[in-house]
């Protein structure tokens, strides 16, 4: 018998898109072996009974945090355990960069993958313990559900609110120029000024990025669009420098 965490190495690189072979060359297990879990003939917990304990780098849990808000979502596996998904869009090459090492340093044991989609990558990492990491996970979408850290996760928030702020930036937000025109001296000159944007369908999830902006003393308006209260604006001049200097637009 293999030790559970050998069974979800070796289940993790399989999930990465690596052969049998490989895997059984690196991990010296045989593929039948390998097989045989996938085959549900001696298959892994739904959910192990031992969980991974707290996040290996608070930091870089209160990014991924706000990826997973955004754009993630967790999945069962057909035959065992969970799949974490983020969604990338291919114009930012250096969000999949990021996101890939948040999940590396978040959880060691699991890796990260980038499934190709038209226009995004999904970047994919295995492992029975993301529902432990991330216990807003269950049925339905997010904006049908109650999103609410448990307290565990709010003291990392509170600790690294930047962190959580870029995650949800990377994934629901954008930095833009927005302009107007002014007259000066009886002629209408165009005026141009950066400016922020969050947009999510949940209620629970904007609140909890505009709680976070006013702890780090970030000013922000609701921008109602069509009557949907679902764009969080930051435009004035000093909160936008606090959001260069910590967030930046996405690359």
């Amino acid at each position: 018998m293999y030790e559970l965490s050998t069974r979800e190495r070796a289940l993790s690189l399989v999930a990465q898109g690596r052969s049998l072979n490989s895997v059984s060359r690196e991990t010296g297990i045989s593929r039948a072996a390998i097989r045989s879990w996938q085959d549900r003939l001696e298959p892994l917990p739904r959910m192990a009974p031992r969980v991974p304990g707290p996040p290996s780098d608070d930091r870089a849990y209160a990014y991924l945090l706000g990826l997973y808000l955004g754009d993630g979502c967790i999945s069962a596996h057909p035959r065992s355990g969970y799949y974490l998904r983020i969604a990338c869009a291919d114009t930012w090459p250096g969000l999949m960069r990021l996101c890939r090492e948040a999940i590396t340093r978040v959880y060691p044991g699991a890796g990260a993958c980038a499934v190709r989609k038209q226009g995004c990558a999904m970047v994919t990492s295995y492992s029975p313990h993301w529902p432990c990491l991330f216990p807003q996970h269950g049925p339905g979408r997010k904006h049908e559900r109650r999103i609410v850290l448990e307290s565990w996760q709010q003291e990392i928030v509170d600790a690294h609110p930047w962190d959580l702020v870029r995650g949800l930036i990377h994934s629901d937000g954008c930095r833009i120029t927005n302009w107007t025109t002014r007259l000066v001296g009886g002629e209408r000159k165009r005026y141009e000024y950066p400016r922020y944007f969050f947009t999510n369908v949940s209620d629970d999830i904007r609140r909890l990025y505009t709680d976070t902006l006013d702890q780090l003393g970030v000013g922000w308006t609701h921008c109602t669009r069509h009557g949907n209260p679902y764009n969080i604006s930051v435009a004035r001049k000093a909160s936008v420098a606090l959001m260069d200097a910590h967030v930046g637009a996405k690359h």
